[in-house]
C-alpha cells in the first residue's frame, strides 16, 4: 500500500479522423477551468501539462475525475474532461453533464485550467485522436468495482474494462485506471502498464 504522491513519483521517475465536437472552458486568462495539486506536485514541470479524464454519467468516472484533479493536476495545468457520445440524440444532455463537471472542478481547484469536450464518434478512436491532437501527458480512466471471482476465472471482461485495458496498453501517454475502493477498505486501486490494482491509500 502507498500514497498517491509516492506512487506517482515512482511512475514519473521511469519516464514513460475527427468528429463533430463542442467544447467549453472556464478559468485562466481566456475562458477556462482551473485546479491543481500544488507547485511541488509529482508531475510538475516547467511547462504546463494536459491531464485528460474520460467522463460520462457513471459514478466511477466522477471518482476518477476528482482523483486526477487532486493527485495529478498541478497549478497551471490543463484538465480536459472528454465525454464521447455515440449519437446526436445524446449531445444536449452530454453538454449539460460536461459543463456541470467542469464547474465542479473549477470550484474545487481554481488554479487549474479546466476544459470540457463533448465529441460524437467511436469511443476508442475518439480518445486516441484527442490524446494525439491535444498532446495529452496523462490519461485517467475510471473503472467499475471489481467483477465477481467467477467472471475473473472465466477471463470475461466488460466492454468498459476492455476499453480501459486498450487505452493503458496502446496509448503513448501515461494512462491510469482508477478504481475507488469501498468505504470499509478505503483508497483506490490503480492500474497502469506496469502495475495492476496497486492499492493507494489516498
Amino acid at each position: 500500500m502507498a500514497t498517491s504522491d509516492s506512487y506517482l513519483r515512482h511512475l514519473s521517475s521511469g519516464g514513460y479522423q475527427i468528429w463533430e465536437s463542442e467544447s467549453k472552458r472556464w478559468g485562466g486568462q481566456a475562458e477556462g477551468f482551473g485546479g491543481g495539486g500544488g507547485e511541488n506536485g509529482v508531475f510538475a514541470i516547467a511547462m504546463k501539462k494536459r491531464v485528460m479524464v474520460v467522463v460520462d454519467q457513471s459514478s466511477h468516472t466522477k471518482h476518477a475525475m476528482m482523483w486526477a484533479l487532486n493527485h495529478v493536476a498541478d497549478k497551471g495545468d490543463i484538465l480536459t474532461l472528454l465525454h464521447v457520445v455515440s449519437d446526436t440524440y445524446s449531445l444536449s444532455s452530454s453538454h449539460y453533464l460536461a459543463a456541470s463537471l467542469g464547474s465542479l472542478c473549477k470550484a474545487c481547484k481554481p488554479e487549474v485550467e479546466v476544459e470540457a469536450l463533448v465529441i460524437q464518434g467511436p469511443k476508442m478512436d475518439t480518445v486516441i485522436s484527442q490524446v494525439k491532437k491535444l498532446e495529452v501527458s496523462v490519461l485517467v480512466l475510471g473503472q467499475k468495482k471489481q467483477p465477481s471471482p467467477f467472471l475473473n476465472c472465466l477471463c470475461m471482461k466488460s466492454s468498459s474494462e476492455a476499453f480501459v485495458d486498450e487505452c493503458i496498453n496502446n496509448l503513448e501517454c501515461l494512462a491510469i485506471g482508477v478504481r475507488k475502493q469501498s468505504k470499509a477498505v478505503g483508497g483506490y486501486l490503480i492500474t497502469t502498464r506496469w502495475h495492476k490494482n496497486f492499492w493507494l491509500l489516498a
